[in-house]
Order: C-alpha cells, then structure tokens, then sequence
C-alpha cells in the first residue's frame, strides 16, 4: 500500500527507520521503507542494518546522483501506488503521523503535504543560522499553506501517488544544490495537480553549522542563475530574481553589487555570530545574485 522513500547522505537513519516500521505495523498496513545513500561516506554500518528490519532495504549508490535523481531512482524501486518521501535528518512529530495519512487514502488524493516544525532548543552558536532560518522561513502554518496551495518550499514529508512521481520527475538536469524543489512544484502547479495540506508535521534536525549553510546558499545562487540563463525556469519563479527584476528596472543592481562588496567581511560576521539576521542574509543572496549577473 505504502512506499516509503527516504534520500540519505552522511547521516544515521536508523532511528528513523525503526520508528517508521512500528508505526506501519501499528497501522497493519503492506509497506516498504527504501534508503539510499548518495555516494557518502559516513554511517554506512549503522545503515546496514536497515536490511535486517521487516520489509526494509538499503543501498549506496555508485556515484553521486545529487538529491532529485536519487528520489527519481527510489521511486523507481518502489512497487506500491503511495509514495511518502522523507528526509534523513527529521523525524515524526506524532506516534499518529503515518496514521494521520493512512487514513487519508480512501479518498484517492493526489498528493498530501504535511508541514515541518523544528526543534524549540537553541543550538549552539555555529549552528543558530540554519536554525533560525527554518524556524523563521520554513515553518508555515496550515492557515497559511492553504492560502496558496503550491507555495511550499521542499518535497519532503510529501505523500503522492507514484504515477504522478513517475510523470513527472524531479528535473535531472539540475546537478547542483538548490531549487530542484521549485522547479518540481512548479510542474505539479502548471499540470493542475492537486495538493492537499495537512497538519502532520515532521521535526527538522538539522545540524548544519552556519558556514556550511552559507556554502550551499551560494551553491544554490549559482544554481538558480545557471537555471534561469538556460532557460529552464522563469525570473518571476523565485522571489530572489523577482527583486532583482525589480532592481534592474530601477537602475540599482550596480548600486546593490557596490555595496555587497564593500559589505561582505561584516555580513559574514554577522551570519556566523549568535544573533543572524536573516534581511541581512537576504540581502547577501541579492548582492551574489548581482555579482554573478554583473
């Protein structure tokens, strides 16, 4: 009935792999759980045993598929008609939390998606960007989701059907962090495929320390001016190039890439201290996308 698919890179899903086999028994349910290391290096052992639990398996992958075509290539392994993509690094909110959609299924939806919540402890200081970052961006109410129905931003704790998965992929051309969850919602959004939104939260522990979030921030600046040069997405999908639009009509992405540049050293500083600010963050992801234009 139910195929869970869960990407992993460098990080120890056996926790929770186990909760989600005493969640599927607890519903009596026919299930899979699917893993799939992208090529990593870390925490192989502990996943290994994935393959002795009930109705499980796990794999590495010869090389890095980065993270859409790793989900296209679990989906392919899957034989059942739901598909529940997950995340390594978070967990269920609720011991209900594959009840919540089991129960759903009767009315033959298209896709569910159930939100997000991170964790209420501060982390440490090297650690407090990320952290505010989702707390702050990530987390959006269920009032708020259903105001706009496609205006999530990623693909996880996202139950479909597998058909819809397999019609329409996650984008392999993208090879690079970032936006390959724009550009599959949007495909979703212009076919008319229905989503429903849910409360049914899955926690977020992610343990990013901030310079690695700033790195693949970059990273998916980059990817998104490499996408819209090529002609793959369009300048008004991301609420980044709509402000630079936005700039450009009015003559100040020159004044903006000044600014940036003079401003670097002490927006870093910012960024990395105990108390980010994300308009400041905001605004050094304006002032890159204004250098690699300019």
């Amino acid at each position: 009935m139910l195929s869970i698919l869960i990407p992993v890179y460098n990080y120890d899903v056996l926790p929770l792999v186990s909760e989600l086999v005493k969640q599927c028994n607890s519903c009596g349910i026919i299930f899979e759980i699917i893993v799939q290391d992208d090529a990593s290096n870390k925490f192989i052992d502990e996943n290994n045993q994935i393959n002795s639990l009930e109705n499980c398996f796990f794999s590495i992958n010869k090389e890095n598929l980065g993270r859409g075509r790793n989900i296209n290539s679990l989906c392919s392994k899957s034989k059942y008609n739901y598909v529940l993509i997950m995340e390594a690094d978070a967990f269920p909110e609720s011991k209900s939390y594959l009840n919540n959609y089991i129960d759903l299924l009767s009315k033959t939806p298209d896709v569910i998606f159930g939100g997000v919540k991170y964790p209420d402890n501060i982390p440490p200081k090297e650690k407090i960007l990320r952290w505010k970052y989702g707390r702050k961006r990530e987390i959006k109410s269920l009032s708020q989701r259903l105001k706009n129905k496609y205006d999530f931003v990623f693909t996880w704790n996202l139950l479909l059907k597998r058909e819809i998965l397999l019609q329409y992929p996650f984008p392999e051309f993208i090879n690079e962090y970032g936006y390959e969850d724009l550009v599959f919602i949007k495909k979703l959004q212009l076919n008319s495929v229905p989503v429903i939104h849910i409360e049914n939260s899955l926690i977020h522990f992610n343990h990013e320390n901030s310079v690695d979030f700033i790195n693949k921030t970059e990273k998916a600046v980059r990817n998104l001016y490499n996408l819209i040069s090529s002609g793959k997405i369009d300048s008004e999908d991301a609420k980044l190039t709509k402000v630079y639009v936005i700039l450009k009509k009015l003559h100040l992405t020159g004044v903006l890439k000044s600014i940036y540049n003079r401003s670097k050293k002490q927006i870093l500083h910012n960024l990395t201290s105990k108390n980010p600010n994300l308009y400041v963050l905001d605004f050094y992801k304006l002032g890159y996308y204004c250098d690699l234009k300019q």
